[in-house]
């Protein structure tokens, strides 16, 4: 027997209207980032998330 995924939902919009939006807007975002573009804009935010923590840790050990 499978367990159900809880859902967390802190908003007033019902569950199933968030749903059918995803169902809408999904094959959009799946065709974007299978796109050059989109794999190149992806690549770019990685780089960007990896020199975080490095900027967090050279602003503490400057204080």
């Amino acid at each position: 027997m499978a367990r159900k995924k809880k859902l967390i939902n802190n908003t007033s919009i019902p569950q199933r209207e968030i749903e059918i939006i995803a169902r809408c807007i999904f094959p959009d975002i799946l065709a974007f980032y299978e796109s050059e573009e989109g794999q190149r804009e992806f690549a770019e935010w990685k780089a960007q998330q990896a020199e975080k923590p490095d900027k967090e840790i050279a602003a503490q050990a400057a204080d």
